[in-house]
């Protein structure tokens, strides 16, 4: 196996990050490694808190998790994100910040359609009926990876078949996205 990496996981809500992210923590585990998630949001109710979900917000909340994921895998931790990170920009600014090569975006391609029907937290109901607004997918933009590491649809895909997946990517790290 490779050297730690900070896995960025990116979808909609309900794609499914967490949900891997808690997966493949307790894999790297399985192995001896120390890995740490950085869930979204968790960290919406404490470091981040006091952002909003406007563009300028949304750019600070991942900047600050890309200095505390780049702090985390400097005391040899495998980093495990889970956020929406909705800006091309922004995820950008992440990899250049952590280092390319310590950097494995994960893009969770499930549909809207899918998110929505797994919408434990009524978000997408209560966009669509304007109780809130800036919903990524709804009426807030989601900027779809350019050059993502590992591409995934989580829709009918077990979770253990995803962590699967990138588990083989991590040890055959190659500069092609895999799609599954």
């Amino acid at each position: 196996m490779q050297k730690n990496k900070v896995f960025w996981f990116t979808g909609l809500s309900g794609s499914g990050k967490s949900t891997l992210a808690n997966a493949l923590k307790k894999e790297l585990e399985l192995l001896g490694k120390s890995a740490y998630v950085v869930d979204g949001d968790v960290l919406r109710k404490g470091l981040c808190e006091d952002l909003g979900f406007g563009d300028e917000d949304r750019s600070e909340n991942i900047r600050r998790v890309a200095e505390l994921s780049k702090i985390l895998l400097e005391l040899n931790y495998y980093v495990i994100v889970a956020l929406i990170s909705p800006f091309q920009n922004d995820r950008s600014l992440a990899r250049t910040k952590i280092g390319n090569e310590n950097f494995m975006e994960v893009y969770l391609n499930t549909p809207l359609v899918t998110c929505e029907a797994r919408d434990v937290k009524q978000l997408y109901k209560n966009a669509r009926m304007g109780l809130i607004s800036k919903m990524t997918g709804i009426d807030s933009e989601y900027e779809v990876p350019i050059k993502p590491d590992l591409i995934i649809d989580t829709t009918d895909r077990p979770v253990q078949d995803c962590v699967a997946a990138i588990m083989t990517k991590l040890k055959c790290y190659r500069t092609q996205p895999t799609n599954i």
